[in-house]
């Protein structure tokens, strides 16, 4: 189960990443990879990635 946790917290900042990423490159550039909906959903697969993994490791530390 830990393999897991580690993959979706690694998914989640590899998404968050690029979700700053296209922003930057919107503010700076003037060139939005994404629309604004996109954006919202990139973030918010990035947040359920991080809950998901935060909530896989406290049920790793509670079996322990």
């Amino acid at each position: 189960m830990k393999i897991w946790a580690v993959s979706a917290l690694l998914a989640a900042l590899a998404i968050f990443a690029f979700f700053v990423a296209s922003v930057a490159s919107g503010a700076f550039l003037g060139a939005a990879w994404l629309s604004d909906v996109g954006e919202m959903l990139v973030l918010v697969l990035a947040c359920v990635l991080f809950v998901a993994s935060t909530l896989m490791f406290e049920a790793i530390r509670h079996r322990e």
